[in-house]
């Protein structure tokens, strides 16, 4: 059901808003951390190693594709607000478009430059026949995630964020099954998992797609709606391809402190795995806060709200910096209890070096509530360009750890890294919102 939030209370809106498509997160999340369990405690701590040695990479290629659909459905959301029907089903029409386009560039490059990829990780040699298998795989599944998170993007700027969690409930348990049947039964490996997560990746974007086609009239495209417009077109590439770039951005910098760490061996290796996905599973509220924030700065946008902005940008803080306190003090009590959820218990070392960093991470939980409604702030409101700048100083701040700090102080330093890059950036995304915002009200007042 589609929903504007250019009226009504905005902390009720966000929070609405926000709990089904967390709610949808976490199921994203369960079914990466199942995979993980499954592999840790059924193959070894090897197999986890094999499938986390590549895990940035990933994060690198999906986040981009992740960050472009989220970035073509910006102006989708605007016109949604400024009812505006028939451009925003254009922009629609040139967001798929640019996906057809993306998965077949991305799928093609990264499919021929595994090998390569793999060795810049600087994998141990005994888990890169695993961490092949798993990574070629998943890049093979780009076109799914590409469809999936393009159309849940469009029902979300449009106010939908049941729908797609949903079908993301649909897939976590479809994970779970084949997870079982391709790893447990068929004893396929690493190559298990990797199969598992696309095909339910698949089921979750065909399923979206289906409905969308059933029941929102709203978004079904006529033929007029598909005819190519250049400034259209341009629009959407400039608002996608920056929030990619961030996000690749972004995970270069996570490349370069996971191979530092890899130097380290096994143990380390299968630590930073096991308490990524702990980590990865702690920022769902956060991503789900700031991308319910962003999608009612875009809506405002549109009706040229620029006071609804304002309160909700702040509510949306107040929120994440309240769950990052919260969050902060359960990952340092209970550490080592959820690391072994991807651990044996016989693996001490390993189970301690991951509790180790997700205590660490727990310390600065309550930066992630300001970066990432300021940033994805930035963005809702038109200024895509403007936030690859945070994303290049929480690169170059992981590399600097990676490449000063670590050979000093070793592992430690890979638990603070996170850290320091959250708040490099925080010190540009907090005084630049609010710039951006004042600028694009200025804008609006004189058209």
């Amino acid at each position: 059901m589609v929903k504007s939030m250019t009226e009504g209370n905005p902390l009720k809106l966000i929070l609405n808003f926000t709990i089904p498509l967390l709610l949808g997160n976490l199921f994203q999340q369960t079914y990466n951390m199942v995979d993980a369990i499954i592999v840790g405690r059924y193959i070894g701590a090897n197999a986890l190693a094999s499938v986390g040695a590549s895990s940035s990479v990933q994060f690198m290629v999906l986040g981009f594709c992740m960050g472009c659909c989220a970035g073509f459905t910006i102006p989708v959301a605007q016109q949604f607000g400024a009812k505006n029907y028939d451009r925003m089903r254009s922009y629609i029409f040139h967001s798929g478009v640019l996906c057809v386009i993306l998965a077949i560039i991305m799928t093609s490059v990264c499919a021929i430059l595994c090998p390569q990829i793999l060795h810049l990780m600087k994998t141990p040699d005994k888990l890169y026949a695993d961490a092949y298998n798993y990574f070629l795989i998943i890049v093979l599944g780009i076109s799914f995630s590409l469809l999936y998170n393009l159309l849940a993007g469009i029902l979300r700027a449009v106010g939908d964020s049941r729908t797609p969690f949903i079908f993301l409930a649909v897939s976590t348990v479809s994970n779970i099954l084949l997870d079982l049947l391709f790893i447990i039964v068929f004893k396929w490996g690493c190559a298990g998992a990797a199969g598992a997560t696309i095909t339910s990746q698949a089921i979750s974007g065909i399923l979206c797609l289906i409905l969308i086609n059933k029941k929102f009239d709203i978004l079904k495209l006529k033929r007029s709606d598909m005819k190519f417009n250049g400034k259209n077109m341009l629009t959407c590439i400039t608002m996608g391809i920056p929030m990619g770039l961030q996000y690749s951005i972004t995970a270069i910098g996570s490349m370069v402190l996971q191979a530092s760490n890899n130097k380290l061996g096994e143990v380390y290796i299968s630590a930073f795995a096991a308490g990524s996905k702990i980590k990865q599973f702690a920022m769902c509220p956060f991503d789900a806060l700031a991308t319910a924030v962003s999608s009612f700065c875009s809506q405002n946008l549109g009706a040229v709200k620029f006071d609804r902005i304002r309160k909700g940008l702040r509510t949306g803080i107040v929120i994440g910096v309240i769950y990052g306190i919260f969050i902060g003090v359960v990952t340092n009590i209970w550490g080592y209890g959820l690391s072994s959820l991807f651990v044996k218990r016989s693996e001490t070392e390993v189970l301690l070096a991951s509790a180790l960093y997700v205590g660490h991470l727990g310390l600065f939980f309550w930066a992630i509530g300001f970066l990432n409604c300021c940033r994805l702030t930035i963005q809702g409101i038109g200024y895509a360009g403007a936030a690859i700048l945070s994303g290049i100083l929480e690169m170059i701040a992981r590399i600097v750890v990676s490449f000063v700090f670590v050979p000093k102080f070793g592992y430690t330093a890979i638990t603070f890294a996170d850290q320091c890059a959250w708040l490099v950036a925080c010190a540009y995304c907090i005084p630049m919102v609010f710039v951006l915002i004042r600028r694009q009200e200025r804008k609006c007042t004189q058209i």
